[in-house]
């Protein structure tokens, strides 16, 4: 069922079917990927199983820091374990939160003249957090209802 407002179609949400549309398991897979993969990746910078992360510090970044480049990848850990439980709570706003940190990343695998493989793979990641974000104003995850916003008219 649609409402037609001004020539435009506005799908007419219900929260009984909401759970099973296309677009709130979209919304439900961004959701757990974006808790768990900053989590994941928090939890390897200290304990190195997944990658040597300190290899992907831009060489301008390791000169600024000096000896102090391991433990900045230590606080870039705890800062993405709060990006993560952001999202987790409240993926409205964390989801621009983890977009802004990807693109700091991406930024620095560009800065360091190597692993551009990577970063495109985190310019991926960035627009699936801003797809997560859009799709966070539609679906509430604190009363799991769909919002009511009306069309404008």
């Amino acid at each position: 069922m649609a409402t037609v407002t001004h020539n435009q179609v506005e799908p007419a949400f219900r929260t009984a079917d909401s759970a099973r549309s296309e677009t709130y398991q979209a919304y439900q897979i961004l959701h757990a990927a974006f808790v768990a993969a900053p989590i994941i990746a928090c939890i390897d910078k200290f304990f190195g199983v997944l990658a040597n992360w300190d290899m992907y510090m831009a060489p301008a970044a390791q000169k600024i820091l000096g000896e102090h480049s391991h433990q900045f990848m230590l606080v870039a850990g705890v800062i993405e374990i709060v990006a993560g439980l952001g999202v987790a709570f409240k993926p409205r706003y964390f989801a621009y939160v983890v977009a802004v940190w990807l693109a700091a990343i991406i930024a620095n695998l560009l800065m360091s003249g190597a692993y551009y493989d990577i970063a495109l793979r985190d310019f991926g990641l960035f627009l699936a957090a801003i797809a997560l974000g859009r799709l966070a104003m539609v679906y509430d995850p604190a009363t799991g209802m769909v919002s009511s916003r009306k069309s404008r008219t």
